[in-house]
């Protein structure tokens, strides 16, 4: 059978063919329903049980749990089926069309990461509920690339999925243990506008700000030099001043201004301590001042993600894979995983480079790779001992 019309490439296809952004901006955000659906249909078909958990807050989105065998622990195999938006006019290969050229697979979610899903569903096939000692669970979550809302629907229900996990994000098919966490914050500054002729007309929250960002820059050294990770390639925290507005006119005051931050912490530096000194500070310093000043979240965060160096699930990769565990920059589900007691492992294939950017591609050649890796860890993680 030629490689551009296996099986398994039909139900990538498939998966890419069902639009499924999401999307902090409502006019690009879809549902992902479609896309779950019809990986429940397949994982039942498989004999796997299969539960389907609309998010609370977004009936239009849902979870998907899929378990083949019963007990205690086991292995989660978890991957998110939404997409970023996308430029059409960019592309040379239909986003949605999962052509197959250059010994590749081009579409829209081909390494970040609907593949996976379909991948995890063939790895399994080779394994039925009745020879699994431990569950085998495919997890597949809505809203990764923009709330996190499916995995923080999870960890709010707080019910455990299994003692293993990886998440197939793409890492080149090298495993990842570690990555930085992020938190963003627009600071909001209110003065009184006035004419400029005379200063004491108004309250400056401009100048405000100035004296804002000194001492952000302040608190980012103090950071830089208390936490460090060789590890990662910045091995600090860092602290970004993104976006500025502030006033309308030369000569009126500035009666407003709002400053966005970008804040990636490592491993071990918690977003809520975080946050505490970033409003602790600023009130202090702006006591005797006549501004106001307020915060507002603009993404929530997602927590630095750590699993253990000796944990079975690192340990199991780096044996299969030959490669040691090593970091990211970007974000994922794994803290949310880590939160309901389980070991998380980040690693996949695919390459980030190409994610989230016109022609997205899975190189053909990771597939056997990738379904080797999977039915290992299924064999070492679910099946009886010798």
């Amino acid at each position: 059978m030629p490689i551009s019309s296996t099986p398994l490439l039909d139900r990538i296809r498939q998966l890419i063919a069902i639009p499924s952004v999401s999307s902090v901006s409502p006019q690009f955000d879809q549902s992902n329903r479609p896309v779950v659906d019809l990986l429940a249909n397949w994982l039942e078909d498989a004999g796997f049980v299969v539960r389907i958990e609309p998010l609370p807050e977004r009936p239009d989105k849902a979870n998907l749990i899929a378990t083949l065998g019963v007990g205690p622990g086991g292995l989660v195999l978890a991957g998110h089926t939404d997409t970023v938006p996308f430029d059409a006019g960019r592309w040379r290969y239909d986003p949605f069309g999962g052509e197959v050229a250059d010994g590749r697979i081009y579409g829209l979610g081909t390494a970040d990461m609907k593949s996976f899903l379909a991948l995890a569903l063939e790895a399994a096939r080779e394994f039925s509920a009745g020879s699994l000692r431990q569950p085998l669970v495919i997890l597949a979550t809505a809203d990764e690339e923009s709330s996190m809302h499916g995995a923080r629907a999870l960890a709010a229900a707080g019910r455990p999925l299994g003692r293993h996990a990886l998440i197939g994000e793409p890492t080149g098919l090298k495993p990842v243990r570690m990555h930085k966490g992020i938190l963003m914050e627009a600071i909001r500054l209110e003065g009184r506008s006035g004419h400029s002729s005379n200063p004491a007309l108004g309250v400056s929250a401009l100048e405000g700000m100035h004296r804002v960002i000194g001492e952000l820059l302040r608190w980012r050294a103090e950071l830089q030099a208390g936490h460090r990770n060789p590890l990662f390639e910045v091995e600090v925290p860092t602290l970004n001043l993104g976006h500025i507005h502030g006033g309308d006119n030369p000569n009126r005051i500035c009666a407003d201004c709002e400053l966005h931050i970008d804040i990636r912490p490592l491993p071990g530096m918690s977003l809520a301590d975080l946050r505490g000194e970033l409003h602790g500070r600023l009130a202090r310093l702006l006591t005797e001042s006549e501004l106001r000043l307020d915060f507002l979240p603009l993404f929530e965060g997602i927590e630095a993600m750590e699993t253990p160096a000796a944990a079975a699930i690192v340990r199991a990769t780096e044996e299969l894979t030959g490669a040691p565990a090593g970091v990211v920059s970007f974000g994922t589900e794994g803290p949310y995983l880590n939160a309901l007691g389980m070991e998380t492992v980040i690693l996949g294939p695919g390459d980030v480079e190409c994610a989230h950017q016109p022609n997205e591609f899975l190189s053909l050649a990771t597939i056997q790779p990738t379904l080797d890796l999977l039915r290992g860890l299924i064999g070492r993680f679910c099946l009886p001992s010798a």
